[in-house]
């Protein structure tokens, strides 16, 4: 199940669900009944804590059986070796992942992994502080004057006057703790995020500062002139500006041509692959005493380069882990041809594969040694990183949109199809996605509301008036009804959102798979706050889908009418949002350490995996996506704090601090040693972060601002303005002043004592060093749709070095490309890289 499921699940139940008095008369509800919502937060809560404790259980017993999957960093990964080794007892893991530092997970993980961490450690420090006011100073403030504890149906009828409506609480002195409150939880965010953000600037400045590596040293040169599309003209363009010296200059090339080659060279491998193994009979044997077989080391003298016998025997001898049953006859494919491929026949597959292989392999050659048309981009790579700063922080041309410079991706994170493409193509797709983005947000909301309304029980006793009536009479059976009924339904609707939008972020024309996540962050946020947090909080009291819009009408009249409709909603959806954090922190995240979604996949990959490349697939680490998690922690947060006033906000926080408290534990371990993470934007998510916790900030204050109002406390509200502004202004101040640190290299941060040009020493000031594991130039890169094991150290388009590896069979090595790098490998065009 994942946040999405849980949310819109919480939302339709909070939504549908709340009695106002007003359908005292309609069968199929109780409206005398207290104790329904502490009915649900039990349940929530019962069902929450079985699940996590289950799953977490279940992690413990598995984990040292099944280190292929829940240590594959661990084995794979050379930063991850640095770590310490988690031992096998059921629970000695849990002190020795607590006790690694915050150095150890910079070194083992990079920025991108620390700055998110770093956000979890903000949001249990924030929470922990206002938990201790709201116990301390609001819960006895609200108790003595509403007589409320903030728990959902115990304050019920507390406090009515005549139609059955809540009075509200309107004495100044009372209100007056909702203003001073604000203030007080909007200036410690601040302040606390100012110094977390002071924290990772100063980090991430000595962490790239005293590096050497080339993505550091690299501009990304965009608008490049066609009077300037040559190497030697920009090298003389960017020496001329006497900011420092060149190191080498890839100009973009419209390589699309030969990338189609090596893609479909690619396919035709893996065919041959299998044609081979069919025809051998190859299968792969476990081992006894293995959990997963996902062994695919091979002895060094084996071949199969000889006849067929030879073969057979060689691999019995040299592959005894693996058993082998020839087919009596080769394996043949159907090739179709003539008018309109109606005519076909029957040929050979190894042969047909092979030859195709090499036809594709002298295609390839003849394509690499061709001269293809410049485009207008170009990687510079600089001597020094203080040159290549210096050009990133500067105008370089005095027209407009020409020789922009940009800070260079890594390598292999380089998206090369997309260095093809004219800016003004790439303008086109990203702001044609970025329209259907805004539409399918409008889109999803009128799909999920009317199908929470059908989900209410209401609707359901005129739709399935016995269903109702049995609901009616089992408490407990409409509550499982109303929290689970409802994700089974919309969960058909909004589980591939974050994937559709991840498949429209890389057709947006990003330069780097780190640009796309960051935008993906962007995309499910936006989803995420808009349909889950402000649609339904701004119609929360909207009683039927039918009312729906002539409510939305009403609200958005003006400006004021906005902050009051906030507040009156936002007491009626506490129920909602307190059953979400639960779920999510006691339930769901115990079941992240399962990594359900690779177990429930594993046994379909296996059964369908046929070559020794498949086998070995099998091994890869599953891949963290920090666009899927980062979303939902910042709404969390976000929750956290718009009712960190209200009298459920002790309750709130204390389920929000164990929400981040289990979340930063879990991502942890997944992080250093279980999950593969191989997008390195050097944190520049936090930026991002900071901005969406800051707009948060700002509902905050006018969800007080509009309760001030609705209890005719107007003086009050208004001192709530002045907030506002301040909140705006820090936003802007925020983005001029600390944003540029947290994307750039201070030139005073950089480290010049070294004794060649551009071998950068770490500073012995540096708080943490660079890491020694991990090096941002040499992460694998990704090719046809598929992972290679090649390193990529210098800005060259694969396909112009990939080597021509014949296919990989059994009882061979393994592949040349799981095994060196490109930077030991000297393409035909004499390209060395």
């Amino acid at each position: 199940m994942s946040f999405t499921h849980s949310a819109i699940a919480a939302v339709v139940t909070t939504v549908a669900g709340p009695d106002n008095g007003t359908h005292d008369d309609e069968p199929g509800r109780n409206p005398g009944d207290p104790t329904s919502g502490q009915r649900d937060l039990y349940t929530q809560l019962v069902i929450s804590l079985a699940l996590g404790i289950i799953a977490f259980l279940s992690f413990c017993l598995l984990r040292p059986k099944w280190t292929e999957l829940y240590a594959a960093r661990r084995r794979q990964r050379h930063a991850a070796l640095h770590l310490p080794e988690l031992p096998d007892s059921f629970f000695g893991w849990i002190p020795v992942l607590y006790r690694i530092t915050e150095e150890q997970v910079l070194q083992s993980a990079g920025l991108d992994a620390f700055v998110f961490l770093s956000f979890f450690r903000f949001a249990i420090r924030f929470l922990s502080t206002v938990l201790i006011l709201a116990v301390v100073v609001l819960l006895p403030i609200h108790y003595s004057y509403t007589k409320k504890l903030g728990i959902p149906d115990w304050d019920k009828d507390i406090d009515t006057s005549k139609g059955g409506k809540k009075k509200l609480v309107t004495d100044p002195t009372y209100l007056s703790t909702y203003a001073i409150f604000t203030y007080v939880f909007s200036g410690l965010a601040v302040y606390m995020l100012l110094q977390e953000t002071k924290k990772i600037i100063h980090i991430r400045q000595n962490y790239l500062g005293g590096q050497t590596s080339t993505t550091d040293r690299t501009i990304r040169l965009s608008g490049i002139p066609p009077e300037m599309g040559s190497e030697e003209k920009i090298r003389e363009f960017i020496e001329g500006l006497r900011i420092g010296k060149v190191e080498s200059i890839t100009l973009c090339r419209d390589w699309s041509a030969l990338d189609r080659l090596i893609e479909e060279r690619l396919k035709v491998l893996r065919n041959l692959e299998k044609a081979w193994v069919k025809y051998l009979g190859y299968k792969r044997v476990r081992k006894a005493g293995d959990a997963l077989p996902l062994r695919h080391q091979q002895p060094p003298n084996s071949t199969l380069f000889s006849e067929d016998d030879e073969r057979i025997r060689l691999l019995s001898e040299s592959g005894h882990d693996d058993a082998y049953d020839r087919a009596p006859t080769r394996p043949t494919v159907l090739i179709w041809y003539g008018p309109f491929k109606l005519r076909y026949r029957t040929i050979d597959a190894i042969d047909y594969y092979e030859e195709r292989v090499r036809r594709l392999d002298e295609q390839i050659q003849g394509a690499r040694q061709k001269e293809y048309p410049p485009t207008e981009l170009a990687f510079v790579t600089m001597k020094s990183i203080a040159a290549a700063q210096m050009l990133v922080q500067a105008i370089l041309d005095p027209h407009p949109m020409q020789l922009l410079a940009r800070l260079a991706p890594s390598p292999a994170d380089v998206v090369w199809k997309n260095t093809y493409l004219s800016r003004s193509r790439r303008m086109l797709q990203s702001w044609s996605i970025t329209v259907i983005i805004c539409f399918l947000t409008v889109f999803w909301t009128v799909l999920l509301v009317p199908v929470g309304s059908l989900l209410q029980l209401e609707t359901l006793h005129k739709v399935l008036p016995h269903l109702a009536d049995v609901l009616a009479r089992h408490p407990l059976a409409k509550s499982l009804v109303q929290t689970g009924l409802p994700t089974l339904a919309i969960s058909l609707l909004t589980v591939a959102v974050p994937y559709l939008y991840s498949w429209f972020s890389n057709h947006q024309g990003m330069m780097s798979r780190g640009d796309i996540e960051l935008s993906v962050i962007s995309k499910s946020f936006f989803f995420s706050f808009f349909n889950l947090f402000v649609i339904f909080t701004v119609i929360g009291t909207a009683t039927n889908f039918y009312g729906l819009w002539e409510h939305l009408r009403d609200t958005l009249k003006d400006a004021s009418t906005i902050a009051s409709a906030l507040a009156s909603s936002l007491e009626g959806l506490t129920p909602f949002y307190i059953n979400l954090i639960v779920l999510q922190g006691l339930g769901l995240f115990p079941l992240r350490l399962l990594e359900f979604g690779s177990v429930f996949m594993y046994p379909i990959h296996l059964l369908t995996a046929r070559t020794p490349r498949d086998f070995a697939e099998l091994s890869t680490p599953p891949t963290f996506s920090y666009a899927l998690s980062i979303p939902q922690t910042i709404l969390i947060l976000v929750i956290c704090v718009v009712y960190s006033v209200f009298p459920s906000s002790w309750l709130i926080c204390l389920f929000g601090l164990v929400y981040f408290t289990i979340g930063n534990f879990i991502y942890k371990y997944q992080l250093l040693y279980a999950m593969d993470h191989r997008q390195h934007s050097t944190g520049r998510a936090w930026p991002m972060i900071c901005n969406r916790f800051l707009v948060g900030l700002v509902v905050f204050q006018l969800a007080m601002a509009g309760t001030l109002a609705l209890r005719t406390a107007i003086t009050l509200s208004l001192l709530i303005v002045p907030l506002l502004g301040a909140t705006v202004w820090f936003s802007y101040f925020f983005t001029q002043s600390y944003e540029p640190l947290t994307k750039f290299i201070a030139l005073k941060s950089i480290y010049r004592d070294q004794p060649n040009p551009g071998d950068i020493s770490p500073s012995p000031s540096s708080t943490f060093s660079p890491p020694l594991g991990l090096d941002r130039d040499i992460f694998p890169i990704r090719l046809g749709g598929q992972v290679l094991g090649l390193k990529l150290k210098k800005y060259v388009n694969p396909s112009l070095i990939l080597p021509l590896d014949s296919a990989w069979l059994p009882g061979r090595n393994a592949m040349p490309e799981l095994q060196q790098g490109f930077e030991y490998y000297e393409d035909p065009n004499n390209v060395s890289v």
